[in-house]
């Protein structure tokens, strides 16, 4: 899956896609400061679903904020979960 990043005025998005698939996968999130994100919504279209798009975008998301030195507050459910679930994650998590 191909990850690009998108950041306007005080937000962005990750945007994963497939090839052959018209409907991208999408992790929104708000910059609350320069060190701080806060990861608001992950969607998923039916057609990617099973094929690891939602794990990809925590695991991008996660891997931009340790290069970019910032934390990431997981108010998106899904990113909680993902959160949860990997504690190797917690030196971005706030």
């Amino acid at each position: 899956m191909q990850i690009n990043s998108e950041e306007a005025g005080s937000g962005g998005r990750y945007i994963g896609r497939i090839d052959g698939i018209d409907d991208p996968a999408i992790m929104t999130y708000s910059r609350a400061s320069a060190t701080l994100i806060i990861i608001d919504h992950t969607e998923v279209p039916a057609t990617m679903r099973g094929q690891g798009a939602g794990q990809a975008l925590a695991e991008f998301a996660v891997d931009a904020a340790r290069k970019g030195g910032w934390k990431i507050i997981p108010l998106c459910p899904f990113m909680k979960a993902q959160m949860d679930r990997h504690p190797e994650w917690n030196d971005v998590r706030k």
